[in-house]
């Protein structure tokens, strides 16, 4: 057995298709359907049925698959800590971040970044929470920068940013004029706002209205805060913020935004898969990230 040979079945795994898979690993179909035949015949089971249209994985083959992916990780793991004994002369980084929270964070990351550690690859992976979560704990992305609550037990987490929540109302509304903080309970009638499920804030959105007593009312949702500030500002609605992500005054699309009487938080964190060895290079990242976002305050 080989460790080709081990990428080799997840990768049928992953298309269902011996001619996508070859296409993938940049081989000849037929030698890509022999070197499963001889890992068959040495294993002493069947890892796919195929059939005219399909090829899934039997119960051994799930079993395969699984060892697999843990073993090419460790190995990709220790390619990892050997690079680091190289004095971080090259290397790659994944992070994953939520699409809004990055693009207000990392322009002031990166650049430092690179300057410092300009042989290391940064590579970015911009998804939901849901997602980012699950391609984490698969090592799919190296660390990720997400908010709390985290669902999955298997990640680690470390804080590098907390910040306040605020209230978006259209510039017409009756609360739009009103002088100093409101209470959440206040808002139990409005509509609400907010964005999809497997988005974080979304979580934080309808915690936060829960302990205040009420439910939201939800009256539209978006994969995007951008959209759903206009979509207050045009006044359909209300929605929480986080303070990080309000538009200057000036334009049109801008609505009113107010404070909370009890002035509500979100924690941001660099995840990681518990026990996963951080390379050199992520902990450089997270030490540039800590130390940017503390100046920026």
């Amino acid at each position: 057995m080989e460790l080709r040979q081990l990428n080799y079945v997840i990768q049928i795994a992953l298309e269902k298709n011996f001619s996508r898979a070859a296409e993938k690993l940049h081989i000849a179909q037929p030698s890509l359907s022999q070197q499963l035949s001889k890992l068959e015949q040495e294993l002493g089971v069947l890892l796919f049925r195929r059939t005219t249209n399909s090829v899934e994985l039997t119960q051994a083959g799930q079993v395969f698959v699984n060892k697999s992916q843990a073993i090419l990780d460790g190995v990709e793991q220790l390619k990892q800590e050997m690079d680091d004994m190289a004095q971080m002369r090259r290397g790659r980084l994944v992070v994953g971040t939520l699409p809004i929270t990055g693009s207000h964070i990392l322009p002031l990351v990166l650049p430092v970044f690179g300057a410092q550690y300009p042989q290391i690859e940064i590579v970015l992976v911009e998804d939901t929470t849901a997602k980012l979560e699950q391609l984490t704990a698969s090592g799919g992305t190296d660390i990720s920068l997400l908010s709390l609550p985290l669902i999955d037990s298997s990640l680690a987490w470390e804080p590098f940013m907390e910040e306040e929540i605020c209230l978006a109302v259209p510039n017409q509304h009756p609360l739009a004029s009103r002088e100093g903080s409101i209470d959440l309970p206040e808002l139990q009638e409005e509509p609400f706002i907010v964005l999809k499920r497997g988005q974080g804030f979304r979580q934080i959105t309808v915690d936060l209205c829960e302990q205040s007593g009420f439910s939201p009312r939800i009256v539209f949702e978006s994969s995007n805060i951008e959209t759903v500030q206009s979509l207050v500002a045009a006044g359909m609605g209300i929605a929480l913020v986080p303070q990080m992500l309000t538009r200057a005054e000036g334009s049109e699309f801008t609505p009113t935004y107010l404070t909370l009487t009890t002035k509500p938080t979100r924690t941001l964190v660099i995840a990681s898969r518990k026990g996963r060895y951080l390379s050199k290079a992520a902990d450089a990242f997270i030490q540039t990230l800590n130390k940017t976002v503390n100046n920026f305050r």
